[in-house]
């Protein structure tokens, strides 16, 4: 967990009273919760008030708007700058449920870290907040190019949002919405992102060691999007989830992976990516409204929540259904039965995507605002298909038939060595580079020695990474009889790299010339939970002259203009590796 020295330089010092009437001034909408914000953990943990207000409403004094949702749940938005870093006009100051203070008291749940710290040079924010009609209340925060909302129905402990900017934050150049709870209140979250007991930062101060070798850290809580529809985190009989809607906000697609949960000694933390900017594969979108809800339960997870009726408060940047089409496919034809196929769509404006039934490969996607879109079908998560589609308000676009002719698995190949689905699953760790680091004690060493075909087994013979750094050099051993004595083709495909790492391919005698670098993300990606990149195909055109009747031995070596140590020197994540006739 980072603190930034927001606003410290702009802002007058501020002693705030730390009087012992403010918890039982929480739910009556007056005082300071955040009295004595310099109180030990164990102080702020106590922060809890007696009761549970049962009425709906709004109330304000001169520092919170405090909404009482009338179903056990009672928040409150702070309207002024306080003076301390770690908090900002527009935060969530306090979250009570059920009698129980949930909200650290010394930090705000905010976008990003404040609404005064998201644009450089801009530290005003404003809050406002009214009644709409009987049975919503509706805050609304202003601060430079982004308004954020929150806003309650009467009987419901839910918190529904809303954020909107015209261009990306850019003192972090991210947009992400912080729920930061006691890590007493809210103790069961995700065991990858749990960094409680551990022994140091191992790398860049957000991937911990632990005393068993074991590896943590928030990236590791993550989930390809499409797969999940809630995150949070439970307590004694509590809780607390975030559900988002459609993300049609984001960037990266169906399957782009990032934290989601963080557990400390201080704090739970769960985060809601609008635009993260790790790992991204495309530009930020901006200028459309990203919905999410914060849900208080028992403890059980939320199912879908109906978001269609925050359209009549006139939310910035709210589409209404009206104005939204669809895309309809009848069936995609070529398809290997054993993977999923996703279809995606993408612009400059939003992304949306569908899961083709298994069964004929007819999909819908619904929803979606009006316009020219690229569209993919997904073999898992390489594309195998690209065409474009355009989308009318209250039409529904003909995809037609898709026939797939894009799968690099329809080669007849002479060996192949993983498959054609743009993930590295398959492969020795492939199965856990989302969950921890390469170095934890749980993967199986990096070297597994010489591949040969026929014999070893992706799963146990092959590493899902290669770095320059730490199993640079790679050797697959394959036989070839007279009649394949040919020119033939080695394509490696893979699916993300870091600093400039790619594949150099030698076979017997002869090497190939150095490829390209491909185009990735610049940051992190293969320590940090994901293999998500851009897929990318190389080939290696072999002369028969250089292959031999008997073994032939393939090598397979790193190499980058860049350097580095370990698993930060230049790398790449594998799809697959096949021989094939030269076409």
């Amino acid at each position: 967990m980072h603190t930034f020295p927001r606003g410290l330089a702009r802002r007058p010092a501020a002693t705030l009273a730390a009087g012992s009437a403010a918890l039982g001034m929480l739910l009556a909408g007056c005082g300071d919760p955040n009295a004595g914000t310099a109180a030990a953990p164990t102080r702020l943990l106590a922060a809890t008030t007696t009761a549970t207000a049962a009425s709906f409403g709004l109330a304000q004094d001169a520092n919170f708007y405090t909404i009482d949702t009338g179903a056990g749940l009672v928040f409150k938005v702070r309207r002024l700058d306080n003076g301390v870093s770690t908090q900002s006009a527009g935060d969530i100051a306090s979250l009570v449920y059920n009698g129980v203070e949930y909200q650290n008291q010394a930090r705000g749940t905010q976008v990003n870290s404040g609404f005064d710290y998201l644009y450089k040079g801009v530290s005003a924010v404003n809050v406002d907040a009214a009644a709409v009609g009987s049975d919503v209340v509706k805050v609304t925060v202003r601060a430079g190019n982004l308004t954020h909302y929150y806003i309650a129905r009467r009987g419901e402990a839910k918190i529904y949002m809303g954020t909107y900017f015209t261009s990306e934050p850019d003192t972090l150049n991210l947009a992400r919405f912080i729920v930061r709870v006691p890590i007493a209140r809210l103790p069961n979250g995700p065991a990858p992102s749990d960094l409680r007991g551990n022994s140091g930062a191992i790398e860049s101060g957000d991937v911990f060691g632990m005393p068993n070798g074991e590896t943590r850290s928030k990236h590791y809580s993550n989930m390809r999007l499409k797969d999940w529809q809630t995150i949070g985190a439970t307590g004694p009989n509590v809780g607390l989830w975030i559900v988002r809607d459609n993300n049609e906000g984001n960037s990266g697609g169906p399957f782009y992976r990032s934290l989601l949960n963080q557990g400390t000694d201080t704090d739970q933390e769960l985060t809601y990516i609008i635009n993260y900017g790790e790992g991204q594969t495309e530009p930020l979108r901006t200028k459309i409204l990203n919905t999410y809800t914060m849900v208080f339960t028992d403890g059980a997870a939320p199912g879908p929540i109906d978001t269609s009726w925050l359209g009549a408060l006139g939310l910035t940047g709210w589409i209404g259904p009206e104005a939204r089409g669809a895309v309809s496919g009848k069936a995609i034809t070529g398809r290997d039965p054993r993977f999923a196929y996703t279809v995606g769509f993408a612009n400059a404006t939003a992304q949306y995507w569908a899961a083709a039934d298994p069964a004929d490969g007819h999909f819908t996607s619904a929803g979606m605002i009006p316009g020219t879109y690229t569209m993919k079908v997904y073999k898992n998560e390489l594309a195998v298909d690209t065409r474009t589609v355009t989308v009318t308000a209250g039409g529904i676009a003909d995809a037609g038939t898709v026939a797939v002719t894009g799968d690099p698995a329809g080669a007849a190949a002479l060996w192949r060595i993983g498959d054609w689905d743009g993930s590295p699953a398959e492969f020795l760790n492939g199965g856990k580079v989302t969950t921890m680091h390469p170095s934890d004690v749980r993967m199986a060493a990096w070297t597994p020695g010489d591949y040969v075909v026929g014999t070893s087994a992706a799963a146990t013979g092959f590493p899902a990474y290669q770095w320059k750094d730490v199993n640079g050099m790679l050797t697959v051993r394959f036989n070839l009889r007279q009649s394949q004595i040919a020119p033939l083709r080695l394509r490696v495909g893979i699916t993300a790299a870091f600093a400039g790492g790619r594949p150099k391919a030698q076979v017997n005698g002869w090497v190939s010339a150095n490829p390209p670098a491909s185009t990735q993300p610049s940051s992190r990606t293969l320590t940090v939970g994901t293999y998500r990149g851009n897929n990318t195909l190389y080939t290696f055109d072999i002369p028969a002259s250089e292959l031999v009747v008997g073994q032939n031995v393939l090598t397979l070596t790193a190499i980058s203009g860049s350097s580095g140590i370990r698993f930060l020197s230049p790398g790449y994540s594998y799809d697959a590796i096949d021989l094939i006739p030269t076409p």
